[in-house]
């Protein structure tokens, strides 16, 4: 059996059952999920769900949203699922490879696609000793498949919602399809005068809107750290205690 622990999310809104030593979930998809302007009603489908924890927190934000998630590994799925259930939230997790878009998912369209697909190309990098934790960082299916499965399950004028690597931004834009425009992309950085590490990138089906660049997103006050404590910056800290949304990005 799983070794795993029970952790606050949303500053104790989401209560997360995730492996000891396997992948553990931190900032980046609540970050993702605080980005997402997803309205009641609406449908949302995450690649790559691991135990639920960004398309759970934005089922915290959103009440009335239809949820649901696509992940590989059984165990993680059936986490995710009991995640679910244990937080009183109602999500579909469906077990399986974006490569070979189970058959669930084959005919079906959403409102909003969000991934937080794993960044690191193992031609340049170490691969993580634990296989639940490998298979979440390292990337064993090209970045090309996330976003090309994020498009064709958009609904019409449907949004796709990614957090990556700054350093890898330009694969995943050149990876976004002609069928998709309006692209806002937020960097994220570390501390005012930093350069971004993350990078959230917006798509939306058949958009037809100039790329934008928005003011980064910056974590921490100061220029330094100067203390064991967060020191989260505001914004943040209300996204990641209190699970406000980030912006209403689009206009």
């Amino acid at each position: 059996m799983m070794d795993v622990t029970r952790d606050q999310f949303l500053g104790g809104q989401l209560l997360i059952c995730q492996p000891r030593d396997g992948y553990r979930a931190g900032v980046d998809p609540v970050l993702l999920a605080a980005s997402v302007p997803a309205k009641a009603g609406q449908s949302v489908l995450e690649l790559g769900c691991g135990v639920g924890v960004g398309v759970l927190a934005l089922g915290r934000r959103v009440a009335g949203l239809d949820l649901t998630g696509l992940e590989i590994q059984p165990d993680y799925a059936e986490m995710a699922r009991e995640n679910a259930a244990y937080n009183g939230l109602s999500l579909t997790v469906v077990t399986g490879d974006l490569e070979h878009m189970p058959t669930p998912l084959r005919s079906k369209s959403f409102d909003h696609v969000i991934a937080n697909p794993p960044y690191f190309d193992r031609q340049k990098s170490t691969p993580a000793r634990d296989n639940g934790r490998e298979r979440a960082m390292g990337e064993q299916t090209e970045l090309g498949h996330w976003v090309g499965q994020a498009a064709k399950r958009l609904a019409p004028k449907g949004h796709a919602h990614f957090i990556f690597r700054s350093e890898r931004l330009i694969d995943l834009l050149a990876a976004i399809p002609p069928t998709c425009g309006s692209v806002v992309i937020t960097p994220i950085v570390p501390r005012m005068g930093k350069d971004a590490t993350l990078v959230i990138v917006h798509f939306r089906k058949s958009g037809r809107a100039a790329p934008r660049i928005e003011s980064p997103l910056i974590m921490h006050k100061g220029e330094v750290h100067v203390s064991d404590a967060k020191d989260y910056t505001e914004c943040i800290e209300n996204v990641l205690r209190q699970g406000h949304a980030l912006t209403n990005w689009y206009r």
